[in-house]
């Protein structure tokens, strides 16, 4: 399949008063077009700045990112000013972990999702995107005088093929009854329905990537089973290649083509769905799949992996993962593991391979 995202010697260092964190430490990543990957690891191993890097929301002034992020042939990280604006959202969409930090408290849904599709459209026609452009779309349909301050001319209807665009995305994302959704605020939904309103939102801007930092999280099971059902769905509907980042094994393994584990900012093995469960090949990855309850009860303990993640602020020499390794070597301790291609399309960081 033809390549949508490539990522060469990503690294990404956060710069604090006292040292320098390495967050991603020079990592390579694929995604092709139609493809959905999954990034999983532990808390902290760098999931999230990796898919942050990779939208340009990293802070500038303690955030520096080097390496290449190639979109169709155009690298990110060189986009200066408003340039990565023009990616951001009509191309690559994101949704965040927490939909009520993302989604404005002032604002109905239906005139969030209707600022998303309007940016789209003046993007389209290279128009400039007006910081007020709900604003202007109120004026031009009302009578009334504007207001000095927006947020108070939330009555104001919007154009009516707007509002039945707004609805048609609520329909694709399964929330019923959306004509009583578009008139209330994200705080009177429910966390589920908030996160559908999030998809529907980043999938309004019709992009070719769509960025999901820990979708499900706050959801309940039922819940979050329906939400990645929709995100698998979208790939076949709308075309979207997703780029999942998640802890949970068990998500990955229900929605994924592919999974890459990370550990300590780097990749520990990239491999097909079917591998990672099947045939783990890195020892991160075998403890992982051991930690996963069984789904009946045992007398023994619920195995855990040994051990807690290193100081990122510490250069290490060998392998990061080597203090915590039940199958570590001499060599694990003095030199960085190679990334080793295994079998077609199988990654794998480990000394246990390619002796």
């Amino acid at each position: 399949m033809e390549s949508l995202l490539s990522i060469d010697n990503l690294t990404v260092d956060y710069e604090t008063y006292s040292r320098r964190i390495t967050a991603v430490d020079n990592i390579s990543i694929e995604l092709r077009q139609d493809e959905f990957l999954a990034v999983v690891g532990e808390s902290g191993c760098g999931k999230s700045t990796l898919g942050l890097s990779v939208i340009g929301l990293l802070p500038k002034k303690t955030a520096k990112v080097t390496g290449s992020v190639q979109y169709k042939g155009t690298d990110l990280l060189k986009l200066r000013g408003g340039k990565i604006r023009e990616y951001r959202g009509t191309e690559i969409a994101m949704i965040f972990q927490e939909p009520l930090t993302s989604l404005s408290p002032v604002y109905r849904v239906e005139e969030q999702i209707a600022e998303a599709i309007m940016v789209r459209e003046a993007r389209k026609t290279g128009h400039k995107v007006s910081s007020n452009v709900m604003q202007e779309a109120y004026t031009k349909n009302s009578s009334a005088k504007p207001s000095k301050f927006p947020t108070l001319n939330r009555r104001r209807k919007i154009p009516s093929e707007l509002r039945d665009e707004v609805i048609e995305y609520l329909k694709l994302v399964r929330i019923p009854d959306p004509d009583q959704v578009l008139e209330r605020y994200p705080f009177e939904l429910s966390g589920g329905m908030t996160q559908r309103v999030m998809i529907a939102m980043a999938l309004s801007q019709e992009p070719a990537l769509l960025i999901a930092d820990e979708p499900t999280t706050a959801l309940d099971v039922t819940t979050q089973a329906q939400v990645l059902k929709l995100m698998k769905e979208l790939i076949r509907k709308v075309r979207t290649s997703i780029l999942l980042v998640t802890h949970d094994l068990a998500v990955a393994s229900q929605v994924a083509d592919r999974v890459i584990v990370m550990y300590a900012g780097e990749i520990a093995e990239d491999a097909d769905v079917h591998g990672i469960f099947s045939k783990p090949l890195h020892p991160y990855t075998s403890g992982l799949l051991s930690c996963i309850p069984s789904g009946f009860k045992e007398d023994s303990e619920l195995h855990a992996i040994a051990g807690t993640l290193p100081d990122l602020g510490v250069r290490s020499v060998g392998c990061k993962f080597a203090p915590r390794c039940p199958r570590v070597m001499q060599v694990c301790g003095t030199k960085r593991p190679p990334e080793l291609t295994v079998d077609q399309n199988r990654k794998v960081s480990c000394f246990l391979y390619g002796q």
